[in-house]
């Protein structure tokens, strides 16, 4: 039976591990300034590449590895290349005269994120639902909306650094607060048993074709998340006249209604079916898109609503996903959480990496939205594909398999 200090302990990690995700888009203007590391547009969105390539990695890989070393270890492995992230953040930030080394720095800290996010968010939804085996859809919702809370702040603390005159204070903050949670949490038992011979069992069967129908809608929703994510605040700046602050806002905003809109329709699901959620919320997600591809110029209040609106659009569309996929492809249950969130960090990739190049080749960030909006479109129809047909789960909230 866990006690209630590792209980406590994965929810902080939940927290930290938001915060130190969303790190490198919130601070956005602040490795494009020119007086810090300059990065171009193409830069800044290969940055993300090697996130992607680790997180997907480490996604496919952590059950596996969970079932032979056990899911504590590879909880800990996680932390400690989050870790790793944020000491590399803050390295940089002292060596931006040399802006090659500080890049190299860079690329080396979203490869640690992506290998530090691959692998503790499946650990710790595994840890919560085998500590709450009684109340698993509650444990894994407040997981979630912790989760939630850590991208919140983080652009909230960049802007607070900042202002202060040293914006690098989040990845030290971030920095700490892992170690805090290593020290501590080496000395926890953090034991669950792992379902070893359903796993095992699910990896040798044959990939169905339903499997691929989840996999595209996961990459779609990952290209319009980090639109928003990643891009949201450059376009504050250089589109609406935006302040960093204001932009930060926006950030703020997308996020906070990522969260308010997951725990919103996982309360309202008896009377709003979680499918019906799953079919409106892309074609929120596009209105979205088409208000801030015509936003006036200098209106960035407009901008933070129109991202909140864009949160909101985005909050319940993953976790459905999984939901969905697990419920249907009941054999491949174990396997199907970590596959759509590496499809999803394809879909990150695409959008973090492909926006870069078109910018640099003079397309605007307000037709880079307008694009989004058809891929937000394409993601409504495709929804009714994946689960025109199914019975709406009964969490909104997926369990680990």
């Amino acid at each position: 039976m866990a006690t209630q200090t590792e209980k406590t302990v994965v929810y902080a990690a939940g927290i930290v591990q938001g915060i130190a995700l969303v790190t490198f888009p919130a601070a956005s203007t602040i490795l494009t300034d020119p007086s810090e590391y300059d990065l171009s547009s193409t830069q800044y969105g290969t940055l993300f590449l090697p996130q992607v390539i680790t997180a997907i990695t480490a996604a496919l890989l952590g059950a596996g590895l969970s079932n032979r070393v056990g899911t504590k270890r590879v909880y800990l492995v996680g932390l400690a290349a989050s870790l790793a992230s944020m000491a590399l953040l803050l390295a940089s930030s002292f060596l931006t005269d040399d802006k090659q080394l500080a890049y190299a720095l860079l690329l080396l800290a979203t490869a640690c994120l992506g290998a530090g996010f691959g692998f503790t968010v499946p650990a710790l939804n595994t840890l919560t639902a085998a500590f709450n085996p009684t109340a698993v859809s509650r444990s894994i919702l407040v997981l979630n909306a912790l989760l939630g809370l850590g991208t919140v702040l983080a652009p909230v603390f960049v802007a607070i650094f900042d202002g202060l005159g040293f914006w690098w204070g989040l990845p030290l903050l971030s920095a700490l607060l892992l170690i805090v949670l290593l020290v501590v949490s080496v000395g926890l038992p953090l034991q669950t048993e792992t379902a070893q011979a359903g796993s095992s069992a699910a990896t040798r069967l044959a990939i169905p074709r339903r499997y691929w129908v989840y996999a595209c809608f996961a990459v779609l929703y990952g290209i319009c998340e980090t639109v928003n994510g990643n891009w949201s605040q450059l376009d504050m700046t250089s589109e609406l006249g935006a302040s960093t602050t204001q932009a930060a806002l926006a950030l703020t905003a997308f996020w906070g209604m990522v969260t308010v809109g997951r725990l919103l329709f996982a309360a309202v699901q008896r009377v709003f079916p979680p499918r019906l959620t799953y079919h409106v919320l892309p074609f929120v997600l596009a209105g979205a898109f088409v208000l801030i591809w015509l936003l006036p110029d200098d209106e960035p209040a407009f901008g933070t609503l129109a991202f909140a609106l864009a949160g909101l659009g985005c909050s319940a569309l993953l976790p459905l996903t999984i939901s969905f996929g697990q419920e249907e492809l009941t054999a491949l249950s174990a396997a199907v959480a970590g596959g759509v969130i590496a499809f999803y960090q394809l879909g990150y990739g695409i959008a973090a990496f492909g926006v870069g190049p078109l910018i640099d080749h003079g397309v605007e960030l307000s037709t880079v939205y307008a694009l989004a909006a058809i891929v937000a479109t394409a993601m409504g129809l495709w929804s009714f594909v994946v689960a025109g047909r199914r019975p709406s789960p009964e969490s909104l909230h997926a369990q680990p398999g």
